[in-house]
C-alpha cells in the first residue's frame, strides 16, 4: 500500500514533484505528488508526515483528507492500493534528490496540461477528484 498528497500551499498552488529517473526507470510519468510506501505499525498520517517531510522537508499543517483510493495492478501477482490525500503544507521545499529531481508549485488547470503526467495522478484529474 502506499499513500500519497496532493500539497497545496497557502498561495493555493499545488506542488508536484519530478521523480528521479535512476530510482525510479519504470514509473508511469515523470511527475507525481509525494509519497511512498507505508511503514507497518504507523498510521497513515504518520507515514504521510515522515514521506513529506523525507522528500520535501514541508510540514504538514492540518489533518489530510482522503480523495481516493486507486488499484494498481501493473505487476503480476501484485496488488498495490494508492491512497490518495490533499493537505495544506508550509515551509521551503528541500528535495531529497535521490527520490526527486525538481519541483513545480502549479494551479490545478496548470497541472491538468503537464504531460508527463503519473499515469494515476492524471486519472484523478480526469475524473474531476482533484
Amino acid at each position: 500500500m502506499g499513500v500519497k498528497i496532493l500539497l497545496r500551499n497557502k498561495d493555493g498552488k499545488y506542488l508536484l514533484v519530478r521523480r528521479s529517473p535512476d530510482k525510479y526507470p519504470d514509473a508511469s510519468g515523470g511527475w507525481d505528488i509525494v509519497g511512498g510506501r507505508i511503514e507497518t505499525g504507523s498510521t497513515l498520517f504518520d507515514n504521510l508526515k515522515r514521506e513529506v517531510k523525507e522528500e520535501t522537508n514541508l510540514n504538514l499543517t492540518e489533518e489530510p483528507k482522503l480523495v481516493s483510493a486507486q488499484d494498481i495492478l501493473r505487476v503480476p501477482g501484485k496488488h498495490i492500493v494508492r491512497l490518495t490525500y490533499t493537505g495544506l503544507a508550509e515551509g521551503q521545499v528541500k528535495l531529497d534528490e535521490k527520490e526527486n529531481i525538481e519541483f513545480e508549485w502549479l494551479s490545478i488547470n496548470e497541472i491538468k496540461k503537464v504531460s508527463d503526467l503519473c499515469l494515476y495522478l492524471k486519472e484523478l484529474l480526469d475524473k474531476g477528484i482533484l
